[in-house]
């Protein structure tokens, strides 16, 4: 009897011994799979993260800086004679600024900037334009020694042929000669001029207009700006901002 009972309590316990064998297998092989997935994820939130943090830092650190707005007293006159080219009729002695240029930089630590592919946004609060890059370039040693404005002589590029909807570049500083009229891109110590034909797009801007816009990169921050014309316009070339 001693040992029948001795045998039962030994196979109890060998019975006891396979099933928490099984038990422990089965909660290893469900650690090892919780395990995978938790790691997966933690992999795809890793990279996420890495990658949203690298465009952060970009949007963050690249961008447009504007410096400066200048505007430029002139006439809408509609009817040109024949010999005058298109848009070059915007010239004479009326109280509305017909040509302003925006000087602008890439912000410290930006990358390089195409300007092919920003967009100037202009509003006084009637009218939106939107503005993009019209393949006119004035290079550094092309700026006329009578000043932006003409540059060259009126009546050519960069005034010319910037319409209600695109706008063109006057490069003052590109020491990598990295701003070509057919690639112009700016970065580091580069400095440009937006030329834009107000009178193109507004009809030119009359005293006390409220102006405000921004330029918009494809990567990094946008410029902002903003300007009051003056109540009078007694001289012919005003800064605005």
């Amino acid at each position: 009897m001693r040992k029948f009972c001795r045998i039962l309590k030994e196979n109890d316990i060998g019975d006891m011994g396979i099933g928490a064998m099984i038990v422990f297998i089965a909660m290893v092989l469900v650690a090892g799979i919780a395990a995978s997935v938790l790691i997966q994820t933690a992999n795809r939130l890793e990279i996420q993260a890495m990658t949203t943090g690298q465009e952060t830092t970009q949007e963050v650190s690249s961008g447009i800086g504007v410096e400066e707005i200048t505007g430029q007293r002139g006439c809408l006159n509609l009817t040109p004679a024949a010999s005058i080219p298109p848009h070059a009729q915007y010239w004479a002695t009326n109280n509305s600024l017909i040509n302003i240029t925006i000087g602008i930089a890439a912000r410290s630590g930006s990358n390089d900037i195409d300007l092919s592919t920003t967009v100037v946004e202009l509003s006084n609060s009637a009218d939106k334009f939107i503005l993009k890059y019209g393949g006119t370039l004035i290079a550094t040693a092309a700026i006329n020694a009578n000043g932006v404005f003409a540059s060259p002589a009126y009546g050519s590029a960069p005034w010319i042929n910037t319409t209600a909807n695109t706008f063109g570049i006057i490069v003052l500083e590109d020491a990598d000669q990295s701003c070509q009229a057919g690639n112009p891109v700016i970065n580091r110590g580069d400095h440009v001029l937006l030329t834009i034909n107000t009178a193109e797009s507004f009809g030119g801007l009359t005293e006390r207009t409220n102006i405000w816009g921004l330029i918009i990169p494809e990567q990094g921050a946008p410029g902002i700006f903003g300007f009051t014309t003056p109540a009078s316009y007694s001289n012919t070339i005003f800064a605005l901002y």
